[in-house]
């Protein structure tokens, strides 16, 4: 896999170059600020993008600006958005610019090898990667929707899912058998009028883009 690393922290940014190295990927380019990041991206038109959310100049959202411009350009470049913190207006932004191939994990989850190399597999394949923290923030933003409606094994299976589990693993990991987990989903879709799909991922896709809407706030 080719990849373009986007992180001003110097430290982290060699870890993230050792790491994916050491795994077999091959990084094409680095950038250090946000200016830098666009260009690197048109140029190598990578296969994975690793992008900081806050870079120089300003510390605010270049990366993430960077990230959505490139996308604009190259329909569907593959994101993996870094966080210090779970920043629901940037995770929002994000998923508003469409769920496929897209992620947003806390930094700290970078330490976690295992778990951030198969994030970073299941982004660029076009599959999504979120943070459990950052799908709370997006499950519990609002009152008085239909998420209310869900009993919380529902809520856990949603959550799960916007994670880009499949079945096996969200029976897995809730110790239930896999037909309890398709009658969970079938029973989330319903409540949340969705249609229901034999695809995991169009599922996810679905559950994601209810989220962009619920999130936002009323009237805008």
């Amino acid at each position: 896999m080719r990849v373009v690393i986007a992180e001003d922290n110097a430290l982290l940014r060699e870890g993230l170059v050792l790491l994916l190295t050491s795994a077999g990927h091959e990084v094409v380019a680095v950038a250090a600020s946000g200016p830098e990041v666009l260009p690197a991206l048109l140029t190598h038109r990578p296969d994975a993008a690793v992008l900081d959310v806050r870079m120089p100049p300003g510390f605010r959202d270049e990366g993430l600006r960077a990230a959505l411009a490139a996308r604009r350009e190259i329909p569907g470049l593959p994101v993996l958005v870094l966080s210090q913190y779970v920043e629901e207006t940037y995770a929002a932004e994000l998923l508003g610019d469409g769920a496929s191939g897209v992620g947003y994990l806390l930094k700290d989850r970078v330490g976690r090898v295992d778990a951030f190399l198969d994030a970073l597999e299941r982004v660029a394949a076009g599959g999504t990667a979120l943070d459990p923290e950052v799908v709370s923030e997006l499950l519990t933003r609002r009152r008085n929707d239909p998420l209310d409606a869900l009993t919380p094994r529902e809520r856990e299976v949603l959550q799960l899912m916007a994670e880009g589990r499949d079945n096996t693993t969200i029976a897995t990991l809730l110790v239930v058998s896999e037909r309890a987990v398709s009658k969970h989903i079938g029973n989330v879709f319903a409540k949340l009028g969705l249609p229901p799909s034999d695809s995991g991922h169009r599922r996810v896709l679905a559950v994601l883009a209810y989220l962009r809407t619920s999130g936002a706030p009323r009237g805008a």
